[in-house]
């Protein structure tokens, strides 16, 4: 049976590609398949390791460390370097294909630093060898390569940039994973801090929201990053593993972020789009590392929106105009109060808006009402009609109407899916 490697790459040149990379960097180069074997093979392992094969126990080959090592890069989501039974060092290239693991490519053995006799006494100790065996592996380290971390580092890097044209649209999920791995790890240094201080998980530190709004608004996305996993932590430290009420933040800190982005001059019209696409996407996801994951991704996309568009001349009134709809939707506001804020004529005013925001007055304050209608539809026990006058509206028939307009479901319909 062919296996799955060759379905994707064709032999003959995957076996001229790893061979000019063993002529480049002179080491051992192997592909190894889903299963462990061995498909291309250039360069001799050396003597060393065939001595020290002998001594293995049957349980742990060499096979299985590489195929471990291998499922071990697609996590990291890189080239990854470990050691084998032997402390021999190798660098390991994971392939896949639509989630497909087809096998890597493997470099190695080598050392980074010269052979001492601490490497071959470890050895005889975790194995058990007899005087006899560990003279013969003294005798065999002559042969092993011996590579500067400054050298590994850039086989490493050509290694990633010779291959990764074989993994063609999983590349992107390698370096999410990598990424998500990042994010984890920061959230639990921060759900760690948390617990070292005695901080009280009754508190939600609105504070920090605050600042991840600032954050957005100035396009450091890499503080306002730092700050979204601290909140993340914050709400697993104190909520437990409850992904419904991560969710729950997850939905109420998109339309926060989506206003800010309106107010600081992004277009509206995309930015509401956007954010419904976030709140149907976040319903849907089932796993914490993927919904804290998509959170990162509504920060930087709600930041770069705001540095990506082009305002118009009358940008700074259209802020101004924005700003005070957003402290005010939950009262009876009218366009002839919004103008006389901007100091202008209703008539001017209204004309002017729906050039700058691509919706009419009324459209946009509708918009508001109901990206915070959502909020509280997911987050409290409200009643239905207790939301729709804490939002402005008159009557829990005419709310309905709107909220169907904008969302495709009725509040009821919402709150229960």
């Amino acid at each position: 049976m062919q296996t799955l490697l060759y379905r994707i790459v064709e032999k003959n040149n995957l076996h001229t590609m790893v061979e000019s990379f063993h002529a480049c960097i002179h080491l051992p180069v192997q592909v190894i398949d889903e299963n462990g074997e061995f498909l291309e093979s250039f360069g001799n392992m050396g003597s060393f390791c065939r001595v020290f094969q002998q001594h293995l126990p049957k349980k742990e080959t060499c096979d299985l460390v590489h195929i471990n090592a291998s499922k071990r890069a697609i996590e990291f989501g890189e080239t990854y370097i470990f050691s084998c039974h032997a402390n021999l060092n190798h660098i390991v290239f994971p392939l896949i294909n639509h989630d497909n693991f087809l096998g890597s490519i493997l470099v190695g053995p080598f050392i980074m630093d010269s052979p001492d006799s601490i490497l071959i006494e470890d050895l005889s100790k975790k194995y058990n060898l007899t005087t006899h065996d560990t003279l013969e592996l003294y005798d065999e380290m002559g042969t092993i390569a011996v590579i500067p971390p400054s050298m590994v580092n850039h086989i490493s890097r050509l290694l990633y940039f010779l291959f990764s044209n074989l993994i063609g649209d999983s590349l992107e999920k390698l370096k999410n994973n990598n990424k998500k791995l990042l994010q984890q790890s920061r959230i639990n240094e921060s759900i760690q801090r948390y617990k070292s201080f005695d901080i009280p998980t009754n508190t939600y530190p609105y504070e920090h929201e605050k600042d991840l709004i600032t954050k957005v608004k100035t396009g450091n996305i890499q503080d306002a990053k730092a700050i979204l996993n601290d909140l993340l932590g914050y709400v697993l430290f104190s909520e437990g593993n409850s992904l419904e009420i991560v969710k729950a933040r997850a939905i109420e800190l998109s339309s926060l972020l989506s206003r800010a982005a309106i107010e600081g001059g992004a277009s509206t019209d995309s930015i509401f789009k956007l954010n419904n696409l976030f709140l149907k996407n976040i319903q849907q996801i089932d796993s914490l590392e993927m919904l804290c994951f998509k959170l990162q991704e509504i920060v930087e996309t709600f930041t770069e929106s705001m540095f990506n568009y082009t305002p118009s001349k009358n940008n700074e009134t259209i802020k101004k105009a924005l700003i005070y709809i957003s402290k005010n939707f939950n009262s009876d506001v009218s366009l002839e109060d919004v103008a006389y804020q901007v100091h202008l004529h209703p008539s001017y005013f209204s004309t002017m808006f729906k050039q700058a925001i691509g919706s009419s007055f009324r459209e946009y304050l509708n918009m508001v009402r109901i990206e915070e209608s959502t909020r509280l539809l997911t987050n409290t026990d409200y009643s239905i009609i207790d939301i729709a006058v804490a939002n402005g509206f008159d009557d829990q028939s005419y709310f309905s109407k709107v909220f169907k307009k904008y969302t495709g479901m009725t509040p009821k319909q919402f709150r229960l899916k």
